[in-house]
């Protein structure tokens, strides 16, 4: 049974420990604290040996990214082997993020099947923590990067295929509210939570009203569940990245944005925000952090291929997609095609923002393990995977631990 620490500026759940240390042993974290308490807890000597932080640097939990397209030069949707899967997986993981959710894009039905079998197995393994669905029940008028060849009205058949293809590891599928066959007892959202997996609504050109109903919905069925005794994911339905792929605010015409902002403000779902500084404002990440909470929202970056890679020419699914000044568009049309951000970087350009850096580490890590529905990762807590983030002063990675063990470059 190996054991090794470390010692730094440690961010748990609910502090952050200035002169602060964790221990590992045998994958997991065997103990927290202030470096002060080492020799009280038992581990005086293990701490005595820790590798240090760079001066004024941090000890992260291993983030949890819940929504990532790709990395690396590979790309999730388009990956037909093992090999370029885990490609994107590693490029995400060396920078930080110890827990990934893969994101599939609207494509055909067989191509869908094909890519959940793909992931599965992945997912078996243990390389990654789930997988997504972003589309194909979307709204035409606003999707963005997706394909609208392959935009289709929901289909609960389909989607309890690719729930059973998923063998209990899909996370969320993207929904957009106002489709016929979302809500009801044979929607989507019926067959989603039966399922094992959660709606997150997006990609919509909504009114208030659909997104009222569909969030109703989905927390009146989440509830059944829970009083009969009968499993689910998580508490909440997910938003999949506000203000992006949806209509934007207008005072006479409201859509969907004010309505899913009293949503999570009300803890009825869970926003996700790209908070990458090309996808979002930074203010306006700050502003609805301090509306609705960390404890409502998760950072994702909406990554796609390029993620780690130089400016040039990739694919997101079925689109090409040009890469300029770290600015992923569409080659044909010019819409944003995802992001080019690892999930560090999006805590850091968060935290620079001017959110407090407690809440986007929390935001990156603590909140999105919730939605995945797993209690052992995304915390620096004893009993949970042995997964850290070393950073500089300036949170940049200088070491990353995955199950207790160090992710080789």
């Amino acid at each position: 049974m190996s054991t090794v620490a470390f010692t730094g500026r440690v961010i748990t759940p609910f502090e952050i420990i200035e002169d602060g240390a964790l221990v590992l042993t045998d994958h997991h974290i065997a103990w927290v604290g202030e470096v002060a308490g080492a020799d009280r807890a038992g581990f005086g000597q293990a701490v005595a040996a820790a590798t240090p932080a760079p001066d004024g640097g941090y000890l992260l939990p291993g983030l949890v990214d819940v929504h990532c397209h790709g990395g690396g030069g590979q790309s999730f949707p388009n990956a037909t082997t093992r090999e370029q899967a885990m490609t994107a997986v590693m490029e995400h993981r060396r920078h930080g993020t110890t827990s990934l959710v893969t994101s599939c894009v609207t494509a055909s039905g067989e191509v869908l099947k094909e890519r959940t079998r793909l992931l599965a197995d992945l997912a078996e393994e243990g390389e990654i923590a789930g997988i997504h669905f972003e589309g194909p029940f979307v709204s035409v008028e606003r999707c963005g990067a997706q394909d609208p060849t392959y935009i289709t009205d929901p289909d609960t058949a389909l989607t309890r295929e690719l729930l059973e293809l998923g063998r209990g590891h899909v996370v969320t599928m993207t929904i957009a509210p106002e489709k016929p066959g979302v809500t009801g007892d044979d929607g989507v959202i019926e067959a989603l939570l039966t399922g094992g997996a959660l709606p997150s609504f997006g990609h919509t050109d909504s009114e208030a009203g659909p997104v009222r109903e569909a969030l109703a919905d989905a927390e009146a069925r989440i509830q059944a569940r829970l009083v009969a005794g009968e499993p689910v994911r998580s508490g909440l339905p997910t938003v999949t990245h506000l203000f992006n792929g949806m209509r934007p605010i207008h005072h006479r015409k409201p859509g969907p944005v004010p309505s899913l902002l009293a949503g999570a403000a009300n803890w009825h779902c869970v926003v996700e925000l790209i908070g990458d500084g090309v996808h979002l404002s930074p203010q306006i990440v700050r502003e609805v952090f301090e509306l609705v909470g960390k404890g409502n929202i998760v950072l994702i970056t909406d990554a796609m291929a390029a993620a780690g890679m130089a400016d040039g020419d990739y694919v997101l699914g079925s689109q090409p997609v040009t890469v300029a000044d770290g600015v992923a568009r569409l080659s044909d049309g010019g819409a944003i095609a995802g992001g080019t951000a690892h999930l560090i970087d999006v805590v850091r350009t968060t935290w620079k923002g001017g959110v407090d850096l407690l809440d986007a580490v929390y935001s990156a890590s603590v909140q999105p393990a919730r939605v995945i529905g797993d209690d052992s990762i995304g915390a620096l807590e004893a009993g949970c995977w042995g997964d850290v983030v070393v950073t500089d002063a300036d949170l940049r990675p200088v070491t990353v631990v995955r199950r207790g063990a160090v992710v080789s470059d």
